[in-house]
């Protein structure tokens, strides 16, 4: 069964999502069975290539948020990131750039097998050291950690090989449906808008899991049953 996340880099719901969904799959029965996958939905393109700014300007530019507001809404995804394990987990005192490149690398780990390992490293990075993960050199440091190639990494992000790629991820999850970030698919079925809690994640995993299989048949034995001339066969509840 597979578990798709749609997610921005620099979204602190899609970070402490992603979190959420691995302790759902953790505590999944058949987890062994499970594969989570990330795909790019980037949010960032507004801003400029060329230079960051504070988390606290761009919710004022951007939303309005400021003073007290922004205090409490982002102290308030700390408090929470922190209750379920993740600490430290930066969010107010962080900054936020054109994460359209980030995204790239990101394809171009997947393509090396490391989908997984290069998402869990960038929200690491970014959430919890709060390291810049937006220029050619912030991400060429991102691909040494996790052991890429770094001249072909270079080459990949210089000429733009995933561009084409991500702008596609994004257009996917559009059509299913979503309208930001987290997306949730599982098993190509439900979709789930936002982070979850881990405890609806796992009813929905199961839910997923139990509608997916076949109907066992226990031995009968010696028991009546209906042959091939009819006979109403009744209803399962």
């Amino acid at each position: 069964m597979k578990v798709e996340i749609w997610a921005e880099v620099t979204c602190p719901w899609c970070g402490l999502g992603s979190h959420r969904v691995d302790r759902a799959v953790e505590r999944f029965e058949h987890s062994d069975e499970v594969e989570v996958v990330h795909h790019s939905f980037p949010l960032g393109g507004s801003f400029p290539t060329d230079r960051t700014v504070s988390v606290r300007e761009a919710l004022l530019s951007k939303h309005g948020i400021g003073g007290a507001q922004a205090e409490a809404a982002t102290r308030q995804i700390e408090t929470l990131a922190a209750s379920e394990g993740l600490s430290p987990y930066r969010v107010l005192d962080n900054v936020v750039g054109n994460t359209e490149l980030a995204h790239e690398l990101l394809a171009h780990a997947s393509a090396q097998g490391k989908n997984r390992e290069a998402w869990d490293t960038i929200f690491r990075a970014y959430f919890g050291k709060a390291e810049p993960v937006f220029t050619l050199d912030d991400l060429l440091r991102l691909s040494d950690e996790l052991g890429l190639e770094r001249d072909l990494t270079r080459q990949v992000l210089t000429e733009r090989r995933y561009r084409t790629q991500v702008q596609d991820d994004a257009r996917r999850a559009q059509q299913l449906g979503a309208t930001g970030a987290p997306f949730t698919v599982v098993d190509g079925r439900y979709g789930v808008p936002g982070a979850q809690d881990s405890d609806s994640l796992l009813d929905l995993l199961r839910t997923a899991w139990n509608e997916s299989q076949p109907i066992t048949l226990a031995p009968a034995g010696d028991a009546p049953g209906c042959g091939p001339d009819g006979c109403a066969v009744p209803a399962r509840h």
